[in-house]
């Protein structure tokens, strides 16, 4: 019986570290929610400044060129 106790109590700390209850477990959502926010930034800013960048690009080309 006390066999039967023990081990219903390892499988209870088990479920409780899957449901999230471990303190060193990290939030998954907002990283996720933080990961693709700058990727929208970056894509946005590259499709803002894209064609400037590339206007400096080919400039500084040129003047390596001649």
């Amino acid at each position: 019986m006390v066999w039967t106790s023990a081990a219903s109590g390892v499988g209870a700390r088990v479920s409780t570290s899957r449901d999230g209850d471990h303190p060193e477990r990290g939030d998954v959502p907002g990283w996720v929610m933080i990961t693709l926010m700058s990727a929208v930034l970056v894509a946005a800013l590259l499709a803002l400044a894209g064609p400037a960048l590339e206007g400096l690009f080919n400039q500084a080309m040129d003047k390596v060129g001649n």
